[in-house]
């Protein structure tokens, strides 16, 4: 009995966990164990080695090897060319990289004397059917040698006025007493047809034109190496009299002060028709590699 009540009592002495005693105990005076945090360690480093590691396929999923690519040294090239589409996952288009260019319009002018019919005539037998010469309709008589519907259209004054009135006429000017013009419908025909076009048209002309198709035509300014040279042609040309001679060599010096109005020049010097020509042909090719190219719409 008395061994009872003395556990009993030593039990009642016991502090609570929610006591004073109990939650103001001094800490041990044992000190921790401090926590170390290792790093975990690299793999290991190997420059001839490289460690790949496949993905486990989910569930559901296929697992499909990558296309692997053969060595170039044993491969033949369809073997080679069908493993680099394979690897990337797409063909390669043989489409061309860069669109067909525009139709162009090249207007080449420059003063009586200086080639232009002899140019634009070398031009159309190197070009062929990429090229087309737009015959201009005039009023003036015609010359000896010259083939109506080839070199102009010869028409009257009269015809000449109704066309304009119907507005069949990209541009006109009365030059030297005679109406001269460019027919619209030659152009749109062969415009549609993809052919470059080649307008021949005086400085007045060029002028107007400008003012219509602005930077989408290409102005080519011809000239002779000299004044000198361009008078000797004028009087071996013999179609005008000494008071037309003078009118031209006039014309001819005003013209020449609006050289800067033009895109580029050519010489065309005597007995170097062909470098003239050459030129004017890689003109042609420049503009139609431009990554910016000309549209004109008439």
């Amino acid at each position: 009995m008395f061994r009872g009540l003395s556990i009993s009592f030593s039990f009642s002495r016991a502090p609570s966990l929610s006591s004073p005693l109990f939650l103001h105990r001094q800490p041990s005076a044992v000190p921790r164990r401090p926590l170390i945090r290792r790093k975990s360690k690299p793999f290991p480093s190997n420059s001839t080695q490289v460690r790949c590691f496949t993905p486990t396929p989910r569930m559901g999923e296929t697992w499909k090897p990558k296309p692997t690519i053969p060595v170039i040294e044993k491969a033949t090239k369809p073997e080679l060319f069908r493993a680099l589409e394979s690897a990337l996952g797409s063909s390669f288009s043989a489409d061309p990289i860069s669109p067909p260019p525009n139709p162009l319009i090249i207007v080449i002018s420059g003063p009586s004397g200086v080639g232009k019919d002899a140019v634009i005539g070398k031009l159309r037998e190197s070009r062929g059917e990429n090229l087309h010469f737009v015959v201009t309709a005039t009023s003036r008589p015609m010359r000896p040698g010259e083939v109506h519907g080839k070199d102009y259209y010869f028409v009257s004054k009269e015809e000449f006025l109704d066309m304009k009135d119907r507005n069949e006429l990209l541009e006109y000017a009365l030059v030297y007493g005679d109406y001269k013009g460019i027919p619209k419908s030659q152009i749109r025909e062969f415009m549609g047809r993809g052919c470059d076009i080649v307008l021949r048209v005086d400085i007045q002309g060029a002028h107007t034109l400008r003012k219509k198709l602005k930077d989408s035509a290409v102005f080519i300014f011809l000239v002779a190496e000299s004044e000198a040279k361009l008078v000797e042609r004028l009087i071996d040309r013999k179609t005008e009299s000494k008071e037309d001679l003078l009118v031209r060599i006039a014309t001819a010096r005003e013209e020449v002060r609006h050289v800067k109005s033009f895109d580029y020049v050519v010489v065309n010097s005597d007995g170097k028709l062909d470098e003239a020509v050459k030129l004017v042909e890689s003109i042609i090719d420049a503009e139609k590699a431009r990554v910016r190219r000309k549209c004109a719409a008439i």
